[in-house]
């Protein structure tokens, strides 16, 4: 079902303020922005932290990417914590898992950011 840890999202009161922060800070690099987030890429792999001026549930951080977003709600065993909701690359939702945690699962059907 999982193919990887495919981002950290985190939020930022200023997106600019934020991308420099942690480019200068951490090294990252920008790889697109949009008017509320930015991809910074991470050194030796294709994860990346993706800063953002929404509002976003907190516990919400890790995506773990799947082929298909609504099949995989649709095969979950447990509780369903947010719907499957569209995002700017294709579909995400939040899951719980048997122990409270909150699991946020992401597609990229509609493909990758550039």
């Amino acid at each position: 079902m999982l193919r990887k840890i495919d981002c950290v999202m985190v939020h930022v009161d200023d997106l600019t303020a934020g991308i420099g922060f942690y480019t200068r800070t951490l090294g990252l690099r920008e790889m697109w922005r949009d008017g509320t987030s930015a991809g910074l890429g991470m050194p030796e792999t294709d994860a990346e932290i993706v800063l953002h001026t929404f509002p976003l549930p907190a516990g919400r951080g890790v995506g773990y990417l799947v082929d298909d977003v609504r099949a995989a709600v649709a095969g979950w065993g447990s509780e369903v914590l947010e719907r499957p909701f569209e995002i700017a690359i294709g579909w995400c939702a939040v899951l719980g898992d048997p122990f409270g945690n909150p699991v946020c699962i992401l597609d990229m059907t509609k493909g990758a950011r550039g």
